[in-house]
């Protein structure tokens, strides 16, 4: 599966549609290169909110964001007629999220946090690569995302651990 070669959605197109507008990142995911990583930068003010919130209730937005994303990036695609059209960033949102779990809020874990986090998504190292391709729907596209935030999050608590 992955990434198929998806035609180009217009604006008009993602704002006539609530789902839409939640799945490409409320306009980011139309960024003309890169829209994961256009994605993954709009996730970030995003977050800086969510900090205000205790760590069980960021955790709680974490996992209702990972749920709430199964349907809303697998009906995008099926209304888009894709497996995973790579303006779809609500993903790249769960991901970022998951990967900044309690951490404390700095320049540094923000910025190492974004570069590991799309490294991870990038790269999709195993078992991401073969999630990516064999699960379909919302549940694949979602995913792979939450694993590439988790594994970002081991490699952020390192750095923290023996850097920061």
């Amino acid at each position: 599966m992955g990434e198929s070669k998806a035609t180009k959605v217009s604006a008009k197109t993602v704002f006539n549609n609530p789902v839409h507008v939640l799945a490409f990142g409320f306009g980011s995911g139309l960024a003309p290169k890169a829209p994961g990583t256009a994605g993954t930068l709009m996730a970030i003010p995003l977050y800086l909110l969510m900090t205000a919130l205790s760590l069980p209730i960021y955790i709680a937005v974490c996992f209702a964001v990972s749920l709430v994303g199964i349907y809303i990036c697998g009906r995008s695609a099926q209304l888009l007629n894709t497996h995973d059209h790579p303006g779809i960033v609500w993903d790249e949102f769960a991901g970022f999220f998951i990967t900044m779990i309690g951490f404390a809020v700095t320049w540094q874990n923000v910025l190492f946090g974004f570069v590991l986090f799309r490294i991870f998504d990038i790269l999709k190292p195993w078992p991401i690569k073969w999630i990516d391709k064999k699960v379909d729907g919302g549940l694949g596209i979602m995913l792979d995302d939450i694993l590439a935030g988790i594994f970002a999050w081991f490699c952020l608590y390192g750095v923290n651990l023996f850097w920061l």
